[in-house]
């Protein structure tokens, strides 16, 4: 068992349920940015990364993960072409967003299905608390 006692499995879920909003926040303001257009030789809007790291059950934190890093996605933007836009360059080209927006739906599904299974901890962890404070009582 953890040196933190009877909160290790809620403290490990609590991290978890702080990293996956962090996530699912980072992704929905990826895809909010996917139509997002710039002028060509500008840097374009570019879809950032979560990257999670595990806290040490010897932390003061009594373990769990936590947020790493936010990097943004590599790569060249798409050119579309838009010859009435004002932003367009002289052949009438602009820069899209570098976002993969089936690998944001993916992401979304797992952050979303990460949440929920922390979630689940959080009450599976509580509840058995609860009964064990009630033990006494019956």
């Amino acid at each position: 068992m953890s040196t933190h006692g009877p909160f290790a499995g809620i403290d490990v879920a609590r991290t978890g349920l702080g990293f996956n909003k962090y996530w699912l926040d980072t992704v929905s303001h990826n895809i909010a940015n996917l139509n997002t257009m710039t002028t060509p030789g500008q840097e374009p809007f570019r879809a950032r990364m979560v990257n999670a790291v595990p806290i040490s059950p010897n932390s003061s934190f009594g373990g769990g993960v936590q947020v790493a890093s936010v990097v943004n996605e590599p790569g060249d933007p798409p050119m579309v072409y838009s010859p009435e836009d004002p932003r367009s360059d002289e052949n009438g080209y602009m820069q899209g967003a570098v976002v993969d927006l089936a690998g944001q739906m993916g992401d979304m599904i797992l952050a979303s299905r990460s949440y929920q299974a922390n979630m689940s901890v959080f009450k599976e962890a509580r509840d058995a608390l609860e009964n064990t404070t009630t033990l006494g009582r019956r």
